[in-house]
């Protein structure tokens, strides 16, 4: 009982640090925490578009997440034990092999609330990419919420072809890499578990994308232009046009 509130102080540690290290640093905004179920399974399903996702869906969430990681990234001893301590579990890098989906669905079946990226990947372009069959296995043996949830701005910020991260700070003018995370209504999975598989990736492919474009449509930008005071808009004659 100690080592566990011990851990859960640890990680909300992290969480408050994260949360104003993407706030302040990124621009952050967030909406919609209140469609994640406080307790019990869930599943997260994102867009991925740059290593910031995890932290970013998880100062959204403002729930414990269970993350998947790269077994890679687990390689070295001291890495590992912090991304560990952070409720990250490896899995190979497809994410929805045999050996991922049994990590998945344990950490579902204990009650957890699991985030993954069905891309498989981070984008490569800046647009969402189709989601890989393995999710509808996880639909089919866990009856659980599934949250979608759309991240915006991360590609800008942190490209996979970037070595590192390029701020957006909230206290300066507004930067390409400002973000934003829109966490959309829950789906029952029983309503998803009996459909075919094709029609269950396009559903959540969408729903996904619905959250991508309000988490758009929420980010910080910069103020429109607008005419200055007694400065009229003048309309080009029709013939001109």
């Amino acid at each position: 009982m100690m080592r566990n509130r011990l851990g859960d102080l640890w990680y909300d540690t992290h969480y408050w640090l994260a949360a104003a290290g993407m706030m302040l640093g990124f621009s952050l905004r967030t909406e919609g925490h209140s469609h994640i179920p406080a307790s019990g399974p869930v599943l997260l399903v994102a867009n991925h578009q740059s290593f910031l996702d995890p932290l970013l869906v998880g100062v959204a969430a403002r729930r414990r997440l269970h993350y998947l990681a790269r077994q890679t990234l687990f390689r070295h001893w001291g890495f590992a034990w912090l991304l560990s301590s952070l409720h990250a579990v490896p899995i190979d890098q497809e994410g929805f092999a045999r050996g991922g989906l049994r990590t998945i669905l344990g950490q579902l079946q204990a009650g957890h609330a699991v985030l993954i990226f069905p891309e498989g990947e981070r984008t490569n372009d800046g647009q969402m990419h189709s989601f890989r069959p393995g999710i509808h296995l996880l639909i089919k043996r866990v009856a659980m919420p599934i949250v979608p949830v759309g991240i915006a701005g991360a590609y800008e910020a942190w490209p996979r072809w970037r070595p590192y991260p390029v701020p957006a700070p909230a206290f300066l003018p507004v930067r390409p890499g400002a973000l934003a995370v829109s966490v959309g209504p829950p789906i029952d999975s029983r309503d998803l578990g009996e459909q075919p598989r094709e029609v269950v990736l396009a559903r959540l492919f969408q729903v996904v994308e619905q959250c991508q474009e309000r988490a758009e449509r929420l980010r910080r930008r910069p103020p429109r232009c607008r005419p200055t005071t007694g400065q009229t808009v003048r309309s080009l004659p029709a013939d001109s046009r």
